[in-house]
């Protein structure tokens, strides 16, 4: 049915461009692109001997609008899958205004000298991309993505008004290093040592980093102390709910964890302004990337699962009802697939899913969207069959603390 290009050779880019060769019927023609073809040339080798599908390789660079157009000109895709990095964004969008090729992404832009998180910047693009006739899919990973499309799942099936949301996101998987991340370790960082802030009666609550913790249970995995920090879907869906009084984040870390980012701080190495070593100027935190283990490497030896889901408090008839609906994902098993670890892969299918959606015609429009503003039900059909079955919880305590 379509030609697309994915650019971004990482984990998450070799899931999604297994998960697309998986979907050949509607992939009919799959470009992988990045920066390192060698990179592309490698999981190009890999499908065609696990699925024995055959996708075209390239090479570009993304921080630059002429190679990305030229990319295009050349392969004239119908959509572009963006899994490279948040900083590439917006070039990429220019990209595709000017060749006419609608766009996915699966994190929001942010600029690559401030560690910034917000959506404004390309909602900026809505006008644009609505009078180019193109569609601009947002965030369509896991979280952000999948999480936006179960809230509007709960909003659709089971609540008159949602009140207090809460997105909860355990890996409870060991990779058995001292300490690695489970995607760039750039963004990783910059992420989560960054101020927090969750919504609250209709304005933005600021908190320091790891300021809160709630010690959750997760399925399958136990109890994890899970921190507050901020998220980029949270934006978007408190913008797209109002009915939301409280809208949270959460995420997992385990104390080894927590003390080498402590020292890692410490020393100036999660900084991102330049400093001079040996005559040129280098980013301690892009130093430190350099020398941390590949996210992508990680898979082989990964054991345990990760839980993502959202945990939400409501009104249905009148009455107050819960629902809680979550993922759980092996990391051994999504490295059997696509030999990528868990955290990857949770982000690949669903871009894969959001691609499928527009491809099919489920979803589609013009200008740019961000997940919970499409049907959720045949997105969630088929990110089940991807290898992503969710599950619910009707009426049971939440285990949520709530500063109200």
């Amino acid at each position: 049915m379509s030609k697309i290009v994915i650019i971004g050779a990482g984990g998450v880019g070799r899931v999604t461009a297994y998960k697309c060769a998986e979907n050949a019927d509607v992939f009919t023609e799959i470009v992988l692109a990045s920066r390192t073809k060698s990179k592309c040339e490698s999981i190009a080798a890999d499908i065609k001997e696990d699925l024995g599908v055959t996708i075209k390789t390239d090479q570009v660079d993304a921080d630059h609008v002429d190679q990305i157009v030229a990319l295009f000109k050349k392969h004239q895709p119908k959509l572009v899958i963006n899994v490279a990095l948040p900083y590439q964004d917006l070039a990429i969008m220019d990209a595709c205004l000017l060749t006419g090729v609608n766009y996915l992404d699966t994190a929001n832009y942010e600029p690559i000298d401030e560690a910034k998180f917000e959506y404004s910047w390309q909602w900026a693009y809505k006008e644009r991309f609505e009078k180019a006739g193109l569609l601009a899919i947002l965030g369509c990973g896991f979280d952000p993505g999948v999480t936006g499309v179960y809230t509007a799942y709960a909003a659709k099936h089971y609540f008159d008004e949602m009140h207090y949301l809460d997105i909860v996101d355990c890996n409870g998987g060991d990779h058995g290093k001292a300490f690695a991340t489970n995607f760039n370790p750039e963004i990783n960082i910059r992420e989560i040592t960054q101020n927090g802030r969750y919504w609250k009666n209709g304005q933005w609550v600021e908190t320091k980093p790891f300021e809160f913790r709630q010690d959750l249970k997760y399925p399958n995995i136990g109890e994890r102390a899970s921190y507050l920090l901020f998220h980029e879907e949270l934006e978007s869906i408190v913008k797209n709910f109002p009915t939301l009084k409280q809208a949270r984040f959460w995420m997992t870390f385990g104390q080894e964890y927590l003390t080498h980012l402590r020292v890692i701080q410490n020393i100036g190495m999660a900084s991102i302004e330049p400093v001079m070593y040996e005559g040129r100027e280098i980013v301690p935190l892009q130093f430190l990337k350099a020398v941390l283990p590949d996210p992508g490497s990680l898979g082989e030896n990964y054991e345990g699962e990760t839980s993502i889901g959202c945990r939400i408090r409501g009104i249905k008839d009148g009455k107050e009802v819960t629902y809680y609906i979550y993922n759980n994902c092996p990391h051994q098993q999504a490295y059997n697939e696509t030999r990528a670890q868990g955290v990857s892969y949770t982000t690949g299918v669903p871009a894969m899913t959001g691609a499928y959606m527009f491809l099919t015609g489920e979803w589609g429009g013009t200008g740019v969207k961000n997940t919970e503003e499409f049907n959720p039900d045949p997105f969630l059909k088929k990110v089940a069959e991807a290898g992503l079955p969710w599950h619910e919880v009707h009426n049971q305590d939440l285990e949520m603390k709530y500063y109200d």
